[in-house]
């Protein structure tokens, strides 16, 4: 596997469908052997109803141009079950087209009314719309199946044994359809969903995991991306003991996301926190970075990191979505940290630190004061950057107490619910032993 290479964790965590984009980006690299990478498609496409992407996928490995026999029967099975499931939820598919009309759906149960009186319906058709909306997510027809589990969720009881399957079959629809303000409604769903479920810590644990990972997709993508997955996995307690737990990895993106978020600056001390906690098990150029820069304030250290997540950290599918974002922003930190030292830098020595030419450079500061993200000055004659002081706003001390404020009213109260919940158990088993 290449050097700091996240695959094989975040396969562990994904439906089979969802990995597939991930290795078609490595396909597309030249990242792992073609007849290797090939053959992991085809390992994880078996597990699917993909027959012509296995058909495909056999011509690239030369296993023969003739479809052997059991494809074929298993071909045919899956057309003569996805013309049964059509033939069932026929009266569901007259009703889909209503659908489409967000006035239609104000709640599920004048939704429910509207349909027992112009369309007859049954509650039977519940386990029809999923039956055929998972099936046909099976066979890769994401569009159709997102209609299908969409009504299952509009007339669902929260009760309902598949609304969970649901939920996540629409979040993993609205991924592999690139429709990012639905994936990060669903995503929401699913957060509050198994936050408020009974499930036991094992589950939940384990659900958990699966979510921010299929959450990264959404994270990467969506413009609300970065403050969603620091909101998420910095600061929600349930979510960071997660990663701490199950998957340090993800500190990667929640690295990332931080350092590309000029307004989210408050959030780097407790990240580093973090980091710090987490580097006997997880390290990376990107929490190197960040250590380098704050912690050991080595500033040839962060340039060399730096220099690293540009060159060895570019077969990762998920951080080359931020990359642009990312260097611009590490530059500037980098920048920002060096000039509180230093009020008179020479521009040649800012180049050296940020791995630019010295003329790159000079334009670079100049674009920073120009848009008034700097306070400082050029001397072009000397060559010079004389910084002007930049004090932290009462505003923004303001902000960095109510954060930090948040997250501990938040670690309290899910203790006291706990405390609360594990009470009213007691409670309730001396009754029953009484009585």
């Amino acid at each position: 596997m290449p050097e700091f290479s996240l695959f094989s964790l975040f396969s562990k965590y994904l439906d089979p469908h969802l990995t597939f984009p991930l290795l078609e980006f490595m396909a597309d690299r030249n990242i792992y052997p073609k007849d290797i990478l090939n053959r992991e498609f085809l390992n994880i496409v078996k597990k699917t109803n993909l027959i012509d992407y296995i058909v495909d996928i056999r011509k690239r490995l030369n296993l023969g141009s003739e479809i052997p026999e059991e494809l074929s029967q298993k071909r045919a099975l899956v057309l003569a079950t996805l013309q049964d499931l059509s033939v069932e939820s026929e009266p569901i598919t007259k009703v889909i087209e209503l659908m489409d009309d967000s006035d239609n759906i104000k709640d599920s149960a004048t939704f429910i009314n509207k349909l027992q009186k112009d369309y007859g319906y049954k509650p039977e058709w519940i386990d029809s719309a999923y039956k055929i909306g998972k099936y046909l997510y099976d066979c890769g027809r994401y569009d159709s199946s997102i209609s299908y589990l969409y009504f299952c969720l509009v007339v669902m009881q929260p009760t309902d044994k598949n609304y969970l399957n649901v939920l996540w079959g629409l979040l993993a629809g609205a991924i592999l359809t690139l429709n990012w303000e639905s994936a990060l409604e669903y995503l929401s769903r699913l957060r509050e969903y198994i936050d408020n479920s009974n499930f036991t810590t094992v589950q939940a644990l384990q659900q958990r995991t699966w979510l921010i990972h299929w959450g990264v997709f959404v994270f990467v993508h969506h413009p609300k991306g970065p403050d969603c997955i620091i909101e998420m996995c910095l600061y929600k307690p349930l979510y960071l003991n997660t990663i701490q737990t199950m998957c340090p990895h993800i500190l990667r993106y929640l690295s990332v996301a931080v350092i590309i978020s000029p307004g989210r600056r408050n959030a780097l001390k407790d990240l580093i926190k973090v980091i710090q906690q987490e580097s006997y098990t997880y390290r990376d150029p990107i929490t190197e970075f960040l250590e380098h820069l704050y912690v050991n304030f080595d500033f040839e250290g962060a340039r060399s990191k730096l220099h690293e997540c540009q060159t060895k950290l570019n077969h990762d599918f998920f951080f080359l979505q931020w990359l642009p974002e990312f260097i611009e922003s590490a530059r500037l930190m980098i920048f920002e940290t060096f000039c509180r030292i230093h009020q008179c830098i020479t521009i040649g020595m800012l180049a050296d630190k940020l791995n630019m030419e010295p003329n790159a450079a000079e334009c670079w500061i100049v674009n920073l004061i120009r848009n008034a993200r700097l306070d400082a000055k050029i001397d072009s004659k000397l060559g010079h950057v004389i910084m002007g002081t930049q004090p932290l706003s009462p505003y923004q001390q303001l902000i960095e107490k109510i954060d930090s404020l948040s997250v501990r009213s938040e670690a309290l109260t899910s203790l006291v619910e706990r405390k609360h919940k594990a009470k009213n158990t007691e409670h309730a088993d001396n009754w029953k032993y009484y009585n």
